[in-house]
């Protein structure tokens, strides 16, 4: 029987790679670990306990706050808080910057977590997903934190990943070093390594997108969902559609059998003119992930990763997934571009 590698064995193995390392970042990744489980132990039992529904709340973006939603949040600011190596956390559901609570260690990073993604599809138990990105602080440690510290470009990230709470839970992520994927073993309680170096394939069959919206859309985004459906394509047949409506679900597809996901801008609410999802704690780290493992991501024109971070809620289009299915979406909007 193959020897099982647990995700806490992975990051040891890595951190002997790094000259210098203090061990910092491997007490982190095992809270987040740990926060995941926990999680993951309440999705599993939520149809039977009291964390279905709404609160009554609604979340810095406006939308409705799930029971789940709430309870996921709480575990991860409470975990990551008491593992003395951040200085600083961001919430998709928090308005503003998370400070460790006075009296607790500091140290010199940076989480920024969506604690529930895909939370409108938890009364109809569909995949639901934790995505996460870790930042080093650029200040002084001895000075005040900066907005900076928080709010860096994408390419700065030193470590993203996402776990998925589905038939089975894994945890896949990066640390710039490729793309590797754990599954939990409830008989054990551990994450151990099962889908080693992930790549995702050059080209895929799948485009994901919620096609109900195409009527907000600018003309580049109609030409390449044509482009997806028609057999004038450089696979000569339609691709297949696929749309969970969930981020986290339906990268994860694609991110294993090739394909891209898109989000693009519309102009259904003067409010979000730059689509839904944010590019801190959802576009970014997603875009991490998928370079590492060989695809792209971009928001029509540019690099996900180089986009400059103004604000902690700052929305961006996103396409992404396989290299040659992006490089398409890129290249219609420049030819749009070109034309004027």
């Amino acid at each position: 029987m193959p020897q099982q590698v647990t995700v806490t064995e992975h990051l040891l193995l890595h951190q002997k790679r790094i000259p210098g390392a203090t061990g910092q970042f491997t007490r982190l990744f095992n809270e987040i670990v740990l926060s995941a489980k926990i999680i993951n132990r309440e999705v599993n039992k939520a149809g039977l306990v009291d964390v279905l529904g709404f609160t009554g709340k609604t979340n810095v973006q406006g939308e409705e706050v799930k029971k789940l939603d709430e309870y996921a949040n709480r575990i991860l600011i409470h975990r990551l808080a008491r593992s003395g190596v951040l200085c600083a956390m961001a919430s998709e559901e928090n308005a503003d910057i998370i400070e460790v609570p006075h009296g607790l260690p500091l140290g010199d990073y940076v989480c920024i977590f969506d604690p529930l993604d895909g939370s409108s599809n938890i009364d109809v138990n569909v995949n639901i997903g934790t995505i996460f990105s870790i930042f080093k602080r650029v200040s002084p440690e001895d000075s005040h934190l900066l907005s900076t510290d928080v709010l860096q470009a994408g390419l700065h990230q030193v470590a993203a990943g996402y776990v998925l709470y589905g038939t089975s839970t894994m945890l896949v992520f990066t640390t710039g070093d490729g793309v590797h994927g754990f599954t939990l073993d409830p008989g054990v309680g551990e994450f151990l390594l099962s889908h080693p170096n992930i790549r995702i394939p050059e080209q895929g069959r799948v485009y994901s997108v919620n096609e109900g919206y195409s009527s907000y859309w600018d003309e580049p985004t109609k030409e390449i969902l044509e482009y997806f459906k028609s057999t004038d394509n450089n696979r000569r047949k339609p691709y297949s559609g696929r749309y969970i409506g969930s981020l986290v679900a339906d990268f994860h597809r694609n991110l294993i059998y090739g394909g891209i996901f898109m989000y693009p801008a519309d102009n259904r609410d003067p409010k979000k003119p730059e689509g839904k999802l944010r590019l801190t704690c959802e576009a970014n780290p997603m875009a991490f992930i998928v370079e590492q493992a060989g695809g792209m991501a971009v928001d029509g024109r540019n690099r996900i990763l180089e986009l400059e971070v103004e604000n902690l809620h700052q929305r961006t289009p996103l396409f992404i997934g396989s290299r040659e299915d992006v490089l398409k979406v890129r290249e219609i909007y420049r030819e749009h571009d070109a034309k004027g």
